[in-house]
């Protein structure tokens, strides 16, 4: 499984969590294999100076991500990422 975790850096797990999963300037991406990391990689967000709704989701799809983990998000986006299979997580904060 990956999950994806909008972050205001490029740290690895000791990035800070971004409260908006579009705005945010990286993405985190862990694997998990049977509740074990693999690896984390870090990625910059192509469409952090600007972006149109549906297109960060449609990234993260692009990613092969299956959860979405962030500060917030409107029900729009929620329905962008429910729409591509994956399941947002919001109310994350800190690393």
């Amino acid at each position: 499984m990956r999950i994806a975790i909008s972050a205001e850096a490029n740290q690895g797990l000791d990035s800070p969590v971004s409260q908006h999963f579009g705005r945010c300037p990286y993405f985190i991406l862990i694997d998990l294999k049977d509740q074990e990391i693999e690896a984390v990689t870090g990625i910059e967000n192509p469409y952090y100076a600007n972006h149109t709704p549906g297109q960060v989701p449609a990234f993260i799809h692009g990613q092969k991500a299956g959860v979405m983990l962030t500060g917030g998000m409107g029900r729009r986006a929620v329905a962008f990422f429910e729409q591509y299979g994956i399941q947002p997580v919001t109310g994350a904060s800190g690393t």
